[in-house]
């Protein structure tokens, strides 16, 4: 299976329209976010996607928005509803995790609603003192 799909942390192959339509109509964080905000919010972080091997269709995507010393946030993660099941949130999450080694972060920080199970087998866990975290929610 995997062999029909690469990861690749390379922006310029995001197909951003397709990541947009994904995100304002699909995902529950998202909706009816606007494609100048998208486009922005992709200028300004580390993008990764999984693509077919043989059209370079991308199946999945995810971003990082770190300041490369000591804090990451992993987030905007979807996978396309064909491709659900057959590994593809694993490898982009391997792949994210694997990508972001060399920076020795101290902390990577993610918020999920249904995908626990496939974080923790990367190292995530819940927050020890959840307590400590505040939000300023618009």
């Amino acid at each position: 299976m995997t062999m029909r799909y690469f990861f690749s942390a390379e922006v310029g192959r995001v197909d951003r329209s397709r990541v947009h339509r994904w995100l304002s109509e699909q995902s529950y964080w998202a909706k009816g976010r606007s494609r100048e905000k998208q486009d922005a919010a992709i200028d300004a972080s580390r993008n990764y996607g999984v693509y077919e091997s043989g059209t370079g269709e991308q199946v999945a995507y995810g971003r990082v928005v770190t300041d490369g010393a000591t804090f990451a946030w992993f987030c905007d993660v979807f996978v396309s509803t064909e491709v659900r099941g057959l590994g593809i949130g694993k490898m982009l999450a391997a792949g994210v995790v694997e990508n972001l080694e060399p920076l020795d972060l101290k902390r990577i920080l993610l918020s999920t609603g249904d995908a626990h199970g496939l974080y923790a087998q990367y190292g995530f866990a819940p927050l020890t003192e959840p307590s400590k975290m505040m939000a300023r929610v618009r």
